[in-house]
C-alpha cells in the first residue's frame, strides 16, 4: 500500500511545476488572517508561533496588526480586544528567521496599520535593519515597471503591503534622500452602514460589536464616509509592488487602479460585489 504504485498524489507534483515567470497578480497566494492567533479571536494569546507556523506551512502572506506600544515600541495584537500583545520587533525577527524555510518564493507581508507616525518610523527602521537585503525597498532595476514582477524574480524578497503616500514613481523620484520625520494625510473613504464587514473598525471594538449582535441588535448605525489617515514617509516608501486601495467599484478599479494596488475585502462584501456588480 506504501508503494509509488499506490500513492494518489502525483510524483511530478512533489516539486513547483507551474510556470512562475507571470506577473505577481496572475497567482492564487497562500495567505493567512490575524497571523499572531493560535486561539481564540477575542481573548486568546498572541504568539510568535503563530508567524512560525504559517511560513513552515508555505504560507505565503501574513498580517500583522500593529497598534502603539509603551516606550515607542510598536505591538502586535487583535484591537480593542482582551488578547495578549506581543512585541512587533520580535515578530519581524519570526518573519525573517523562517520566510524561506518550505519556499523559496516571495513572503507579502500585510500591515493593518493603527499606529502613530513616530512609531510608524520604528516599525520601518526594525524592518529595514532585521530584513536587510530580503526586504523590498524599490523596483527590481530602480525603473518604474509596467506591471508586476514575477515570483521567480522575486525569489528571497519579502514585500510589504500597506497604504502609501503619492504613486510608485514618486518614491522612485525620492530614492537616495533623507525622508525620517516627514509625514502625510490623505482621507480615505470611510465603509457605509450598507457593507457587511468582517473587522470592528476603532470605534467599534469587536466585543462591543459581539454583545450587540446577541442582544439581537437592530440595523447597524450610520459611519463617517471619510476619514483622515496619517502615514509616516519612511514607512510609505517601503510599499513599493503592494499598495492597500479601497474598492469601491470593479468600474472604478477598471478605471483608476494601478498595476501595483490590490484591494483587501470581508468574504460578506466580496459575496455582494459579486452578486450586484458581477457584469458590470
Amino acid at each position: 500500500m506504501s508503494s509509488e504504485d499506490c500513492v494518489l498524489f502525483q510524483k511530478e507534483h512533489r516539486t513547483v511545476y507551474q510556470d512562475m515567470t507571470r506577473p505577481l497578480c496572475e497567482y492564487f497566494i497562500s495567505s493567512s488572517h490575524n497571523t499572531y492567533l493560535i486561539s481564540d479571536q477575542l481573548i486568546g494569546p498572541s504568539h510568535l508561533w503563530g508567524y512560525a507556523s504559517a511560513l513552515m506551512k508555505g504560507c505565503r502572506c501574513l498580517e500583522i496588526d500593529c497598534w502603539d506600544g509603551s516606550n515607542d515600541d510598536p505591538v502586535v495584537y487583535h484591537g480593542h480586544t482582551l488578547t495578549s500583545k506581543i512585541s512587533f520587533k520580535t515578530v519581524i525577527q519570526v518573519i525573517g528567521k523562517y520566510a524561506f524555510l518550505a519556499s523559496d518564493y516571495p513572503v507579502i507581508v500585510s500591515l493593518e496599520n493603527h499606529c502613530s507616525p513616530k512609531q510608524q518610523e520604528v516599525m520601518a527602521d526594525y524592518m529595514k535593519t532585521i530584513l536587510g537585503d530580503r526586504l523590498v525597498t524599490s523596483t527590481i532595476d530602480g525603473k518604474m515597471p509596467t506591471e508586476l514582477p514575477s515570483p521567480e524574480a522575486l525569489k528571497f524578497k519579502i514585500i510589504i503591503k500597506n497604504k502609501k503616500l503619492g504613486t510608485l514613481e514618486e518614491t522612485l523620484e525620492r530614492t537616495g534622500t533623507d525622508i525620517h520625520g516627514q509625514t502625510g494625510e490623505f482621507e480615505e473613504v470611510q465603509t457605509t452602514d450598507d457593507e457587511i464587514d468582517d473587522e470592528p473598525s476603532a470605534k467599534e471594538p469587536l466585543l462591543k460589536k459581539r454583545r450587540a449582535s446577541w442582544k439581537g441588535a437592530g440595523p447597524p448605525r450610520k459611519k463617517q464616509k471619510m476619514k483622515k489617515v496619517k502615514l509616516a514617509l519612511v514607512l510609505s516608501e517601503l510599499v513599493i509592488y503592494t499598495k492597500s486601495r479601497k474598492f469601491v467599484s470593479f468600474e472604478d478599479s477598471r478605471e483608476k487602479q494601478k498595476f501595483y494596488e490590490n484591494h483587501s475585502m470581508s468574504e460578506g462584501k466580496a459575496r455582494k460585489a459579486a452578486k450586484t456588480q458581477g457584469n458590470a
